[in-house]
């Protein structure tokens, strides 16, 4: 009976991973992309409430992998697809099946290597890759030339990055301030620039995504400047 309050809040998470695809279907983008959003949290809460019940189980572990795959893999994949991706003929087909099967590949190597990698995260986590499309779709905003496809893959390739990125644990990854200045500038500059209420939720995840590669990349420098 422990089990049924944190397995019900991961089958939610697939609950609204699936009003997403259903709102994608009908145009409705901006619900599509807070429903991807809002199953976010729910991924969020659902482990933390299996310890607390001290309910943790591999059952739970498998249906969350599951669960994340259809939230935050395929539906932001169709979402980025209705969105725009479609314009681009069979380089669209490519690009969003290229995003789902990256978040695929970044659950398994997860579920893999729980016991060996500790302290960060290995690759982009799959729910900040999908919120990031997600968001930027909700925006509105169709780039220019392949833009928005190249936005996509680069995400989708995060994903299965071997790019640290920190779990705000207080261990593992140093967090490095000239990254976390550089970020943060690049945020604000991407807020004024937007200027659209929405466009906190994008920087958020987009901020995540270019601090994991900044900081992984001065970490490379200061071990070739030490050794």
């Amino acid at each position: 009976m422990r089990s049924f309050i944190p397995n019900a809040l991961t089958a939610s998470n697939l609950v609204l991973g699936v009003f997403s695809i259903i709102s994608t279907l009908h145009n409705d983008y901006t619900a599509a992309a807070l429903f991807i959003v809002a199953a976010m949290v729910a991924d969020g809460l659902d482990g933390r409430v299996a310890r607390f019940f001290h309910a943790s189980s591999e059952f739970g572990k498998e249906l969350d992998s599951l669960c994340d795959l259809a939230s935050f893999g395929v539906a932001p994949a169709i979402l980025a697809y209705s969105f725009l991706l479609k314009d681009f003929g069979w380089l669209g087909y490519v690009v969003a099946a290229f995003f789902a099967v990256c978040g695929a590949l970044r659950l398994a190597r997860f579920n893999v290597n729980t016991s060996v990698v500790k302290g960060f995260f290995m690759g982009l986590p799959i729910p900040a890759g999908g919120c990031a499309v997600a968001t930027f779709v909700m925006l509105g905003i169709k780039p220019a030339g392949i833009i928005f496809p190249v936005m996509v893959a680069v995400f989708a390739y995060l994903m299965v990055s071997t790019i640290r990125y920190p779990d705000f644990k207080g261990k593992g990854e140093k967090i490095r301030i000239i990254p976390a200045a550089i970020t943060l500038l690049c945020a604000g500059y991407v807020l004024f620039a937007v200027k659209d209420m929405y466009s906190v939720l994008f920087i958020v995840f987009f901020s995540y995504a270019l601090f994991g590669i900044l900081n992984t990349v001065f970490g490379l420098f200061n071990k070739s400047a030490n050794a």
